[in-house]
C-alpha cells in the first residue's frame, strides 16, 4: 500500500514581475480571484483533497501570505461587535488549524526545483503534493489534487497532472511522453522541459500539480541547473523516472494560468459566473460591456 500523502508544498517566493505595479507591495499570490486570494484557492483545493499540512516556500516581502493564514483578533472582534457573524464564521473556517502550516525562505530565486528542495526538512521522507499557486483548476466534481490522489492510491509512485495544448504553445512548457493508458491515466516514459519546436514528444504539458516521492530531494540536492540556468523540477523528475514509476493524469476541469494577465482575468470571470450570489448579475453586466 502506498504511503499516504499528508503534506503539500506551495512555492510562493516569485517576484510576480508580470503583474507590476500591482505586485510591487502585494505578493502576486495575494491578488484576488473574486474575493479570495490566489493562494487561498489552492489551499482550499489541497484541503478538499485531505492534505493535512501546508508548507509555504516564501521570499522577501511575502509576509502578507503568512499573515493571511493567521488569526487577526482585532478584525474578529470588530466583526463580532458589528453583528457580522457569517463573515466571522467564514474567516475562521478558512484558517488552517494550529500546527498545520509551515513557512520557510528561499533566499535566492534559483528555480522551482530549488524551492522544492528548500522544503525537504519539513516534508521529511514521505510523499508530498506540489501545488503551484499560479495555476487555478476549476472542477465541477473532485478537485484536481483529489483526482490525483485517487490515481496515486491506485498506482502509487509519482503522479503528474497534464493537459493538451495547441502545438505552437508546447515549447513553453514541460512535456511528457506517455505509453498506453485508459483514456485519462497513462504511464510516463519520458519528459522534457520546453522542447524545441519539432522535437516535442506529445502535446501533453505539465500543469503545475504533482505528487512526488521523497527521493526527489536526493536528486535536487545536487543543485544541477537546466533551462534558464535554474534548478528545474522537470530535470529532477527525469532522473527519478529511471528508478520510479510516473503516471500522467488528464484531469477533469478547466485550467487558468493566473501567472498571465489574460489567464487571471479569465479566472475572475469564470469563478464569478460560477457563484450563485454573483453569476447572473455579473453575466448581465458583462453583456452590457460587450
Amino acid at each position: 500500500m502506498a504511503a499516504p500523502v499528508r503534506k503539500a508544498v506551495f512555492p510562493v517566493a516569485g517576484l510576480g514581475t508580470r503583474f507590476l505595479p500591482a505586485s510591487k507591495a502585494i505578493p502576486k499570490e495575494m491578488l484576488t480571484v473574486v474575493d479570495r486570494p490566489l493562494i487561498q484557492h489552492v489551499v482550499d483545493e489541497a484541503r478538499d483533497a485531505g492534505i493535512e499540512h501546508f508548507i509555504f516556500v516564501t521570499g522577501r516581502n511575502k509576509s502578507a501570505i503568512e499573515d493571511h493564514f493567521d488569526r487577526q483578533p482585532e478584525l474578529e472582534q470588530a466583526l463580532a461587535a458589528r453583528g457580522k457573524t457569517e463573515e466571522l464564521k467564514a474567516l475562521i473556517r478558512d484558517l488552517p488549524a494550529p500546527g498545520e502550516t509551515s513557512f520557510l525562505r528561499q533566499q535566492e530565486p534559483l528555480g522551482l526545483g530549488h524551492a522544492v528542495w528548500c522544503a525537504r526538512e519539513i516534508v521529511g521522507r514521505e510523499p508530498f503534493a506540489l501545488i503551484l499557486p499560479d495555476v487555478l483548476v476549476q472542477c465541477k466534481g473532485k478537485s484536481c489534487t483529489a483526482q490525483m490522489l485517487d490515481v496515486y492510491e491506485a498506482h502509487g509512485g509519482n503522479i503528474i497532472a497534464v493537459e493538451p495544448v495547441p502545438d505552437d504553445q508546447v515549447k513553453n512548457y514541460g512535456v511528457v511522453s506517455i505509453g498506453e493508458g485508459d483514456g485519462r491515466v497513462f504511464p510516463i516514459d519520458g519528459m522534457v522541459e520546453k522542447p524545441k519546436p519539432g522535437t516535442e514528444p506529445s502535446n501533453l504539458t505539465i500543469l503545475g500539480r504533482y505528487i512526488l516521492q521523497p527521493e526527489i530531494f536526493d536528486i535536487l540536492s545536487a543543485k544541477e541547473t537546466g533551462a534558464g540556468g535554474e534548478i528545474q523540477i522537470t530535470d529532477a523528475m527525469i532522473k527519478l523516472l529511471a528508478a520510479q514509476d510516473f503516471h500522467a493524469l488528464k484531469y477533469e476541469g478547466r485550467t487558468f494560468d493566473c501567472g498571465s494577465k489574460l489567464g487571471f482575468l479569465l479566472a475572475n470571470a469564470a469563478y464569478a459566473l460560477d457563484r450563485p450570489d454573483l453569476g447572473n448579475a455579473f453575466a448581465a453586466e458583462v453583456k452590457k460591456l460587450l
